[in-house]
């Protein structure tokens, strides 16, 4: 399922320029929340405040990624651009003009 959603920050300035980012979900995520979430978001915009913003809006994929004081749950896993980010940097990391971010459940196998 491939999603757009635009307009992710609330305040809207006609003068600050837009972004486009793509959002992917997978496994038990991607079930609860949808995949190729396609969103504008301003400059200056932070990988966690994004996936926040984003999730909030299904309350069962919001507290399947964040714990009840809203903070990553620590089995998730972040990547930007394919690269992993760390739960800690998320907040302090920056999304970027074509950036696609990826949010995975725990990975099992054998």
């Amino acid at each position: 399922m491939r999603s757009v959603w635009r307009n992710v920050d609330e305040e809207e300035n006609s003068e600050e320029e837009e972004m486009t980012v793509k959002i992917r979900f997978f496994a038990r995520f991607r079930e609860l929340l949808g995949t190729d979430i396609i969103t504008d978001v301003g400059v200056g915009m932070m990988f966690t405040s994004l996936i926040t913003t984003i999730v909030k809006k299904k309350p069962e994929g919001y507290a399947a990624i964040f714990d009840e004081d809203g903070a990553f749950r620590e089995f998730v896993i972040l990547m930007k651009n394919g690269k992993r980010v760390e739960i800690a940097d998320a907040a302090k990391t920056p999304v970027e003009d074509g950036d696609e971010l990826a949010v995975f459940p725990p990975v099992a196998g054998g």
